[in-house]
């Protein structure tokens, strides 16, 4: 008789007993989630980089410095000053983009100026700089502003050989900004 209810008691804890499992899965309360979007930047020209009218004297040639933040130019002997327009400006340029994103400027090593009535004469501008919104000195970053824009200043430095023709100059170079 133990037997038997030893195996009838057997038999009632297999039936009864349920079948236990390890957790194969995890949950976590929140996970974050999200997304950066940027505005494309625009880039408009208001104004160009031009050096004004400058008189050439006993064809020594020189050098005319536009600081990037002024239009009071710089210059050497065997050049001066003409008040004859066109008048010096620097280029002038404003940018949008997203809100307080900071943005690198790029500007050419170099521009090169063509004579513009029939001659292939030419002129290099060079040491190309620029001023951001009003900032004390150059630099080649900036960050738009908690509405998305910023404005900055180009100047440089045009060379004029020695035996250089009188003339209109003119020419054009890539300005380019982009998101750091």
């Amino acid at each position: 008789m133990k037997k038997i209810i030893l195996l009838f008691a057997v038999v009632m804890m297999a039936a009864f007993t349920t079948t236990t499992m390890a957790q194969t899965s995890a949950t976590v309360g929140a996970t974050a989630a999200g997304s950066k979007l940027i505005v494309p930047m625009t880039l408009t020209q208001t104004s160009p980089l031009h050096f004004g009218t400058i008189n050439l004297l006993l064809g020594a040639g020189g050098t005319v410095e536009l600081p990037s933040n002024s239009t009071t130019r710089v210059i050497s002997t065997g050049l001066a000053a003409s008040s004859i327009a066109p008048l010096a400006t620097n280029a002038a340029y404003n940018v949008t983009g997203s809100n307080s994103a900071t943005y690198a400027l790029t500007l050419p090593a170099t521009v090169v100026v063509t004579e513009t009535v029939g001659s292939t004469a030419t002129m290099t501008i060079s040491a190309l700089t620029a001023r951001f919104n009003g900032a004390a000195t150059d630099a080649i970053t900036s960050t738009l502003s908690l509405t998305g824009t910023d404005n900055f200043t180009v100047g440089g430095t045009l060379t004029v050989a020695a035996a250089q023709i009188g003339g209109i100059y003119a020419g054009t170079f890539p300005v380019t900004v982009d998101y750091n």
